[in-house]
């Protein structure tokens, strides 16, 4: 909206109107609270009028325009049913309506996602009110501290409205919380999301529902950055998108293409930052399945539980895109794009890895902390980091061989001191903290008795270590399985060889005992 700065009583004339008609539009209570935010730009300074203190301030520096847009505050109960978050579905299409609100009360966010709904839509709502439609036992199989997977036991819960996007389109769920409960996933089935929780919550309850917000605003900048990649890509190289992948800390592209150059990935990276920096609009619109411009869009297609419009995301001048994911309104909230490089993947295919807006700034900020701490190991500056390592790994590699060496020279030292050590006898014992299975294997060569056992273990006294039994094939084979469970490890072997892992070093005494009784057992019997 323009208006006249030196007519302040017009502008104040024009916000009660406004506060009027969308108090109709919504069908607020009185209750509703209506706040502006103004935007002040300064491209033709003109005279200001002087009248009052209150008038100076609001027309400081008077600049030519104000954009007016109305914002919701501390919203109570609108009756009228705004959409929030878009559908959800598989592929890159919209499937059934997820997210209807007939109700918001509670925190929104100041800022809207163009096409998601009026201006004072709830696109960006971080909490709003709704009712609990059902409740029914369910588990979740998930990834524990340890990296095992671990099945929980909860309930699925479907609302009669909610903001949490369930997983689909290659985005991952929303994180949030029912009532202060934790929410772990959110899926669609059908039209309905179901949100997972580990505490029951009755049918007909009222609710608070509230986004982890950092969450959100993390998957919405990859995912717009993605649809950026992809069609910059396309249109520059012709490199068309197959699949791609929200990960935890890194995003990936794959593109139809066996190769990318390095010369591409440079233009791309450039291109999509260009874009970012033209502040292009982000646009969310919604089309009947007999548009004919449903054909036009890029799209792979609607699952096939699918109903309802069908859900385009359209970047101004760059791409228009079925999708269910959440976006972000502008291309300058991702801020920045930054391209790690390709590997290959599947047959033909090359997978292009990126990050986007926040992850950005997170990945300078571990790179930054990466490389003062090698500033202070290496004892050099960042530019000489790669040479000090390889020196480092030279010196490593040549310390390695060294040792090896002596360890084969102080084995067969070993060999020959055990063989003429007047405790020779039918069972031979020795452990040593260093060294390895080659080590053990090169004093058993050099002793080769078939006729004594030879019990040989390093590493920790009391932990885990290496074992190796050699001696008679038959009296190996009959005892080997047995050394392995008294160690609490794990070991195979042949031809008089039985060697393995174990984990409780502490107990080498028992086998000692376990290989005297079987040779006293065999000399009795003969």
């Amino acid at each position: 909206m323009c208006l006249d700065k030196s007519r302040p009583s017009a502008v104040l004339f024009c916000f009660q109107v406004l506060a009027k008609v969308f108090k109709q539009v919504v069908g607020a209570p009185e209750r509703l609270q209506i706040a502006f935010s103004v935007n002040l730009s300064k491209p033709h300074p003109v005279p200001c009028p002087r009248a009052s203190a209150r008038r100076r301030a609001l027309s400081e520096d008077c600049p030519a325009r104000l954009s007016v847009r109305p914002r919701a505050v501390q919203c109570a109960r609108v009756p009228a049913s705004l959409r929030v978050s878009g559908d959800s579905g598989g592929g890159w299409g919209g499937a059934g309506r997820w997210s209807r609100v007939q109700g918001l009360r509670g925190e929104t966010q100041s800022r809207c996602l163009e096409g998601w709904g009026p201006p004072y839509s709830v696109s960006l709502s971080v909490q709003f009110t709704t009712t609990v439609v059902s409740c029914r036992p369910a588990e979740l199989q998930t990834e524990g501290s340890n990296g095992k997977k671990e099945v929980l036991s909860g309930f699925q819960v479907v609302l009669e409205d909610t903001l949490l996007f369930p997983e689909g389109g290659g985005q991952p769920d929303d994180h949030g919380t029912i009532n202060d409960i934790s929410v772990l996933r959110v899926t669609r089935r059908g039209a309905q999301a179901d949100h997972f929780t580990q505490t029951a919550l009755a049918p007909g309850t009222e609710v608070q529902v509230r986004v982890d917000w950092e969450r959100r605003f993390d998957h919405m900048q990859q995912h717009s950055g993605q649809h950026l990649i992809t069609a910059v890509a396309d249109h520059l190289f012709g490199l068309k998108t197959t699949s791609w992948e929200l990960g935890r800390l890194r995003s990936v592209i794959e593109l139809d293409s066996p190769s990318v150059t390095a010369e591409q990935v440079a233009a791309i990276e450039q291109s999509v930052n260009e874009k970012i920096r033209d502040r292009l609009p982000v646009n969310v619109r919604e089309l009947s399945l007999d548009d004919p411009e449903v054909e036009q869009v890029r799209g792979r297609g609607l699952p096939d539980d699918h109903a309802g419009p069908v859900r385009v995301v359209t970047i101004e001048s760059v791409d228009s895109n079925m999708c269910c994911g959440t976006h972000v309104s502008n291309l300058s909230d991702l801020q920045v794009i930054k391209i790690l490089g390709t590997e290959k993947g599947k047959k033909n295919k090359t997978n292009l890895a990126f990050l986007a807006g926040n992850r950005v700034l997170k990945w300078m900020e571990r790179s930054h902390g990466t490389e003062k701490a090698l500033t202070t190991l290496l004892k050099c500056g960042a530019e000489d980091h790669v040479e000090a390592v390889k020196k480092l790994q030279n010196s490593s590699k040549l310390l390695q061989k060294n040792n090896l060496n002596l360890l084969r020279d102080l084995a067969v030292h070993i060999a020959h001191s055990l063989r003429n050590s007047p405790d020779w006898g039918g069972v031979v014992t020795l452990h040593r903290k260093e060294g390895d299975s080659e080590f053990m294997n090169i004093i058993a060569n050099e002793i080769g008795s078939e006729e004594t056992l030879l019990f040989l273990t390093v590493g920790d006294e009391k932990g885990a270590g290496l074992f190796l039994l050699a001696g008679p094939a038959e009296a190996v084979e009959t005892l080997g399985p047995r050394v392995a469970e008294v160690l609490e490890g794990k070991g195979a072997g042949k031809k008089g060889r039985f060697q393995g892992k174990a984990t409780k070093m502490s107990r080498r005494a028992e086998v000692q005992a376990l290989l005297q009784d079987y040779i006293s057992t065999q000399s009795a019997e003969e």
